[in-house]
């Protein structure tokens, strides 16, 4: 079984961590472009492997903390960023009655695709927008959004601390952020259950399942990249949101991180 890797990276070698490689610097985003360019036609079933299927309770618990109003009086809008399939955008959708809209931005064309079909047959193409765009340069003005959310997404991201401070200047005064995340497992032998899952189980199904497991090994090791818990808090604060929380599920598998903008 292959030892556990613990997020111990500086979030300043994020930029060139690419699982448990170092790449160069700016060598990262077409590294994971190339990535989500290979299963974008299957990322539910990714992250049907990577969760055992627990991904969709996540996020239905993620929108539920979300709360998004049931009227369009207000003209409520959501960004949901990384989100190219439109999945916590169509969540958000349903759980406000068709209130809200949604703007839907991912920098990969190919998620963006898969997204844009799915609206379609769903009928929700005049209540969510998809854009192609770069976490840490956001194509939307300022305090343009009444929520942003991110599942998923984040530790793709080479530079974090950029994407956190774009977060936060898209954010209306009052405005709310949230992102569900792998994080750190904190349970006793669920941590050694799930780290022998991750490396030798996901990736070969991986394999079997789409013909290549090299993007479920980058997925499975940038888990381990990623800031834990605690850290990861500290960065949304040092990003100037404030009332910064998290919660663990199903034992820190993953984690929702919230934080306000004032």
């Amino acid at each position: 079984m292959q030892e556990k890797r613990t997020s111990d990276r500086a979030p300043e070698d994020m930029p060139t961590s690419f699982g448990f490689r170092t790449v160069g610097e700016g060598s990262k985003q077409a590294l994971v472009d190339d990535v989500f360019h290979k299963v974008a036609d299957r990322y539910d079933v990714m992250n049907d492997l990577m969760s055992g299927g627990l991904h969709r309770v996540w996020k239905d618990a993620m929108v539920s903390v979300l709360h998004p109003p049931k009227s369009d009086s207000a003209g409520w809008r959501l960004l949901d960023v990384a989100g190219g399939t439109g999945d916590i955008a169509t969540r958000t959708i349903h759980r406000s009655n068709g209130a809200v809209k949604a703007v839907v931005c991912d920098i990969n064309e190919s998620m963006l695709g898969v997204g844009r079909d799915r609206a379609q047959k769903a009928g929700l193409a005049d209540r969510i927008e998809f854009t192609q765009g770069n976490a840490e340069e956001l194509p939307f003005p300022d305090k343009s959004f009444d929520a942003y959310t991110i599942a998923f997404g984040i530790r793709n991201v080479p530079d974090i601390p950029k994407a956190l401070r774009e977060a936060r200047r898209v954010l209306k005064r009052g405005g709310k952020f949230l992102c569900l995340e792998f994080s750190e497992v904190d349970v006793p032998v669920l941590d050694k259950v799930y780290d022998a899952f991750s490396f030798n189980v996901i990736p070969p199904i991986g394999r079997m399942v789409t013909g290549d497991g090299e993007p479920y090994q980058y997925l499975v090791e940038s888990i381990r990249n990623f800031p834990h818990q605690e850290r990861f808090a500290e960065m949304i604060r040092e990003a100037g949101f404030e009332r910064v929380s998290y919660r663990n599920y199903s034992g820190g598998i993953a984690a929702l991180h919230s934080g306000w903008k004032y």
